[in-house]
């Protein structure tokens, strides 16, 4: 008999507890294995948790940005089309609080739009243009509900007459069976007869003049128009 055996033939007493051992050990590895395989779940949801989170940022950063591109375009039909100024002179005038409420709206937003969707990450930044952007379209229903109401109600008399020839002079400005010089001649007294009323803003009166070029003579660009 080998001395091992010799051994455990002797203390076959310390199998038991040898057993006991080995059971504790190898229920601890167990136990062990088990909380780093949880760990590495918990941590592999919470990547998935986060990189969730930076997509649904991100997509709601491209719909914020659509909606501020939705509101700006409802301006532009303003700023380029000067018949429908002419038609709401409120628009264009910085002396009225509306007007100045939805410029200074349209500032912000501006001021606050990303780059790219995915250059705004913070919570912070998120909630800032989100708020700039529904500020930006609600002043701007605002002061096209009362453009509407008011329409040319504050000019005199005389004064709705002027820009009643304004918005049929323009009608032929832009009229392509005129003659170059007709159009021109329209143009220039349309230009006339809004002077002093409704402010132009250069957009306007350059997608105007785009319309009508190359009627319009080149040269020295007229002085821009301010209410009075």
């Amino acid at each position: 008999m080998t001395p091992l055996m010799e051994f455990l033939s002797d203390k076959w007493w310390m199998v038991f507890p040898l057993m006991a051992f080995a059971g504790r050990w190898a229920g601890g590895w167990r136990r062990s294995a088990e909380r780093r395989h949880r760990r590495r779940l918990e941590l592999y949801a919470l990547k998935n948790q986060q990189v969730e989170a930076e997509k649904a940022s991100t997509a709601e950063v491209r719909a914020l940005v659509a909606a501020h591109d939705a509101t700006s375009r409802r301006w532009l039909e303003y700023e380029l089309d000067v018949g429908k100024l002419i038609d709401f002179p409120l628009m264009t005038d910085v002396r009225e609080p509306l007007t100045v409420a939805f410029l200074r709206a349209k500032r912000e937003a501006d001021g606050q739009r990303p780059a790219n969707p995915g250059d705004l990450r913070s919570v912070a930044g998120l909630e800032a243009y989100r708020q700039a952007v529904n500020n930006f379209a609600v002043a701007l229903d605002v002061a096209e509900r009362e453009a509407r109401r008011i329409r040319d109600s504050k000019f005199s008399g005389p004064e709705r007459q002027r820009l009643s020839t304004a918005s049929k002079l323009l009608m032929i400005a832009e009229n392509g069976a005129a003659t170059p010089a007709e159009r021109q001649a329209a143009y220039k007294r349309a230009r006339r007869e809004l002077d002093g009323l409704v402010v132009l803003p250069d957009a306007s009166l350059a997608a105007l003049e785009r319309k009508i070029s190359p009627e319009l003579d080149a040269g020295p660009r007229p002085a821009q128009f301010h209410g009075g």
